[in-house]
């Protein structure tokens, strides 16, 4: 089944899955994420786990500078087939 890109859950989806595949590979724990962002470990957690859909673009971000990445590469989708 295509997901929905309509949904907004969608977008949160991919990002928090994201954020976990970037973090693993720098070799980062969630806590050593943490500790490089202004925003607490839970917050990591959250996010990673998708538990927490209302995350700013501001926390995007920081985490994109943290991992030494564009913040674009954590809105692709890569398991989505054009």
């Amino acid at each position: 089944m295509k997901p929905d890109r309509k949904n907004e859950e969608y977008i949160y989806k991919i990002v928090s899955k994201n954020i976990k595949k970037y973090r693993k590979l720098k070799g980062l724990t969630q806590e050593g994420l943490a500790d490089l962002i202004p925003y607490s470990y839970s917050t990591v957690i959250s996010i990673e786990g998708n538990y927490r859909n209302n995350f700013s673009l501001a926390v995007v971000n920081s985490i994109a500078n943290a991992l030494d990445i564009k913040v674009y590469l954590l809105f692709i989708d890569e398991d989505e087939k054009n």
